[in-house]
């Protein structure tokens, strides 16, 4: 806490009964006029400055906030506390449990290693749906979670022990957002008789679900959460701040999750990221606090760093509703309000904030849409999603008949011919069940409400039972052929299903309860039937996923479905009813009745006076109390498992689960000096919008793998392979999976997709680790190539961890998305961009090169080049050389890349200390 108060801001706020030590805002001339965001930061600066790395000049610098300036001033920011889910969390609590014995090797107390901030973490990214659409799906998933990730379970029952200040919510209670946002978040902090704004990181990119809220948080990777856990102070510059004013009601028959589609189109088109995105002006007063979390949800799909609503009235009530305590409410109202920090831009003596840019959205304007078929941003408006899929389709099954070449010449240059309907094949199919059905491009294989984006928001989930209800009561039914699913947030979600009466109707259709976690949004959709499957893969033939989620990259949701689509949950019901991506529900009906007439999607859309009443019957404050009250405890499952002791973990050696990672073997109580790079392979050439998906491992691990052949040789039996997620916690595993994603093109193997490269050493094709065993024996250093958006997506620390232990130095892309540059230099690999303008191919780098990179030693004399020479080599002994831009944006970041990372960092300061 500060040990300086500069602007005396220290004081006392009295609520009720009780007083509070807070910092004052009002101390500092200039911080009114700033966004809602800013201010948090500010208070952050004031509450934390000690005169060394968080000053006097930081808190000057916001209060002369220039907001038409491009950020160039560095701040400290330290989280109030950690949020983590288990896939990104396992690696966080392994190395934590290795820094242990690493500062007891460099001299220091083990128990000096323990969360300094509050560190919570929610297990829900494990539940797989391996059963679906039937009674017993959900008691049969968490038992295979329970028996496929039992080491990691007990794991984590040790750290709940051994850690202070780190506690875990059991499988089977919820996702880590919406669980964030009904229970963990409090609005406002306490600690030691000091009130202050709740804010936080965490391991997934969707922590900004928490911004609906007002509470100011973004993911950022295992690597960076770590080292806030250990008090260190996230490095940022002051960003732009974009105000996005909302105006209008939106109209009937139109959802949240179309509002969210339309402003992650609206905002990747405008451009915001490393941008924080503010909401405000009085349409903001409208918006319910669900669609606030489900809009801030979505903010990594447009690409900002936080997309945050100011605290008014709405939070406060639904605070209340979610079973906060009197206590909480009052505090959180008093305290915004001394603080300027409480939305009211009708009351008398109202600042408006300034900001950097400004946009604004109609919401009346808005009108039915998806997303698809690999990107979130990429909105199609439903009346035209029929049309649509018939021009993308010829991109994922190239073989398929397209119109004759007369109508094909009717088509500008620009546009691809749609295929018609008639010229699709069928394929019979013979399921396991029995049934036996035509499949066909485009039909849907998965329809999943599931991620924590939409099964937040009563409106749509209550919207889609009341759907469902309608369709069982005129007769209709799923399509065979669809894998349906319902993997709700939370418990509570059942509990308003249960009130309202309308279970039976979603059971009817086979949207059965799974489980409570992130499933099919992270490729937990479990297998297709079998004989699906088959048919799929003998004919090629491009199926479609419609998921209630947030990210549909490629290869992320089933290795079987090539196109994949983001909906609202009532509109993943009417695509289970069409059963196809050939569908125009305008137009094409989803049945008849008994008389023979159409039923269209219209006559079963429930009407928004009718969802409203709904919710108004079946959701109050004593579910939320109920369901959370013995959060932490678990069932009968967890309580039941052995848990091991101790203040360090006894790794065992058999384990292919959890093992001792290998970044500190060999580390000295100083950093070794850096060096410029030389020799340098290149281990992959990649293009364009390479996502972390398709960079760290996840999915399911194929059996002729790297890693499903190390899984083999340990004993470990098909069946049991579990999915990369669940095996985090051991690098072999990890390694072996970087770079494989099924859908990943490496230029230096054209004409291939997945974990393939060329070894530059032999001339041969290999997988990627194979490669790099190979180089690293040979001492040969490498770099990875890659264009525009290089590492959007997830905050996956896998994706910078696998790249550094398989020998990678440098990365040299077109341009970063914030969380993996971050990371990278989180693992020691220096991150570098081509010069504005130019990139592989326009330099005529094909990736056979021998790269040099020279200037990177200016780094130990404590400075931070702009430029280092590039010198790439040629086989006939050519040369291109290049300067490019060094991504290394804050002293913070230099300090990390120094001592080989930002894990070496802190466990250098501890054992200092």
């Amino acid at each position: 806490m500060s040990s300086v108060d500069s602007f005396g801001s220290k004081g006392t706020l009295e609520v009720g009964d009780a007083s509070y030590e807070v910092y004052r805002l009002s101390a500092v001339p200039g911080l009114e006029r700033l966004p809602f965001s800013l201010k948090i930061l500010a208070e952050n600066l004031l509450r934390t400055e000690d005169g060394a790395n968080i000053t006097a000049d930081h808190v000057r610098a916001l209060a002369g906030w220039d907001p038409d300036a491009q950020p160039d001033t560095e701040i400290q920011f330290t989280p109030a506390r950690v949020i983590m889910q288990d896939f990104t969390g396992v690696p966080c609590v392994v190395d934590l449990a290795t820094m242990r014995e690493a500062v007891v090797e460099l001299g220091g107390d083990a128990t000096r290693i323990n969360p300094l901030a509050p560190a919570e973490m929610v297990i829900d990214h494990s539940v797989q749906i391996d059963v679906a659409g039937r009674a017993d799906a959900f008691e049969r998933n968490v038992e295979l979670e329970y028996q496929r990730n039992r080491e990691r379970y007990q794991f984590l029952r040790w750290g709940q022990t051994a850690f202070d200040d780190f506690k875990v919510v059991p499988p089977g209670t919820g996702i880590v957002h919406q669980v964030n946002i009904e229970y963990l978040a409090r609005g406002v902090m306490v600690r030691d008789g000091r009130a202050y704004p709740d804010t936080c990181v965490g391991t997934d990119s969707h922590t900004t679900m928490v911004n609906g809220l007002g509470v100011l948080g973004w993911g950022v990777g295992g690597i960076e959460a770590e080292a806030a856990m250990l008090g260190q102070p996230v490095s940022m510059l002051i960003p732009r701040v974009v105000g996005f004013k909302l105006t209008g009601q939106i109209p009937a028959g139109v959802t949240a999750t179309d509002v969210v589609l339309t402003i992650t189109q609206k905002l990747r088109q405008h451009g915001v990221v490393g941008k924080f995105v503010e909401f405000y002006g009085e349409g903001v007063a409208a918006v319910p606090l669900a669609n606030r979390a489900t809009i801030g949800n979505m903010s990594p799909e447009f690409g900002s760093t936080v997309a945050i609503f100011p605290i008014d009235g709405v939070t406060i009530d639904y605070l209340r509703l979610t079973g906060r305590s009197d206590a909480q409410l009052a505090l959180v109202e008093a305290y915004a309000k001394e603080q300027g920090l409480w939305h009211a831009p009708t009351a008398e003596g109202y600042v408006e904030p300034v900001f950097s840019e400004y946009l604004e959205l109609d919401l009346s304007t808005v009108v039915p849409s998806i997303a698809g078929p690999k990107r979130p941003q990429d909105r199609i408006e439903l009346s035209k999603a029929k049309e649509q899929f018939q021009r993308d389709l010829p991109a994922y099954a190239p073989t398929i008949n397209q119109v004759d070449e007369a109508e094909e010449e009717s088509f500008p240059a620009s546009d691809s011919p749609a295929i018609t309907s008639s010229a699709v094949r069928t394929y019979t199919v013979n399921d396991s069940e029995g049934r036996q059905f035509e499949l066909f491009h485009g039909a849907v294989a998965i329809a999943s409400i599931t991620s924590c984006t939409n099964t937040s928001n009563p409106s749509v989930m209550i919207a889609a039972a009341l759907l469902a209800k309608n369709a069982v009561e005129k007769g209709l039914t799923a399509k065979p052929w669809v894998k349906t699913s319902m993997a709700p947030g939370s418990q509570v979600v059942t509990n308003y299903y249960e009130k309202a009466g309308l279970w039976p109707y979603l059971e009817k259709l086979g949207f059965h309860l799974v489980g409570y976690g992130c499933a099919t949004c992270i490729g937990n959709s479990g297998p297709l039937d079998e004989k699906v499957s088959e048919v799929v893969q003998e004919h090629d033939l491009a199926v479609a996923a419609v998921l209630s989620g947030n990210r549909n990259f490629e290869g992320r949701i089933n290795p079987d479905v090539k196109m994949n689509y983001l909906a609202s949950p009532p509109l993943v019901i009417a695509y289970a009813l069409a059963g196809t991506m050939d569908f125009d529900f305008d137009a094409d009906p989803l049945g008849r009745d008994e008389a023979g007439h159409p039923i269209f999607l219209k006559d079963i859309w429930p009407a928004p006076e009718t969802v409203q009443a709904t919710i108004d019957a079946s959701i109050d404050r004593q579910m939320f109390t109920d369901d959370y009250a013995d959060v932490f405890s678990g069932d009968e499952r967890w309580r039941a498992l052995p848990t091991p002791e101790g203040n360090t973990f006894e790794w065992d050696a058999e384990s292919t689960y959890v093992r001792k990672p290998p970044y500190f073997e060999g580390m000295g109580a100083t950093p070794e000096p850096v060096t410029d790079i030389t020799g340098a392979r290149v281990l992959a050439k990649l293009g364009d919008s390479v996502t972390t998906d398709h960079i760290s491992p996840a999915g399911s691990i194929k059996a002729d793998s790297p890693a499903g052949v190390y899984l083999s040789e340990h004993g470990v039996e098909r069946r049991d392979f579990n999915s990369y997620g669940s095996r985090r916690g051991n690098h072999e595993v990890m390694i072996r999976g970087t770079f494989a994603n099924i859908r990943l093109r490496n230029q230096l193997v054209p004409g291939t997709e997945g974990g393939f490269t060329k070894n530059l050493l032999t001339g041969e094709d290999t997988t990627i680790y194979d490669a790099s065993v190979a180089y690293q024996a040979a001492g040969v250093p490498l770099v990875v190539l890659g264009g525009k958006e290089y590492g959007s997506g997830s905050s996956r620390d896998w994706a910078a961890k696998g790249t550094r232990l398989l020998g990678v130095k440098a990365v040299i892309t077109e341009s970063f998305e914030r969380i993996h540059r971050s990371n990278l230099i989180g693992m020691g690999v220096l991150p570098l961009q081509f010069p504005e303008g130019e990139n592989a191919d326009s330099l005529g780098l094909d990736g056979t090169e021998t790269f040099d990179i020279a200037g990177v030693t200016e780094l130990n004399e404590g400075r931070t080049p702009r430029t280092v020479k590039v010198t790439a080599t040629k086989g006939d002994g050519s040369v291109v050389e290049f300067d490019a831009v060094v991504r290394i944006d804050t002293p913070g970041e230099a300090d990390y890349y120094r001592n080989g990372g930002i894990l070496q960092y802190v466990l250098r300061q501890v054992a200092g200390a």
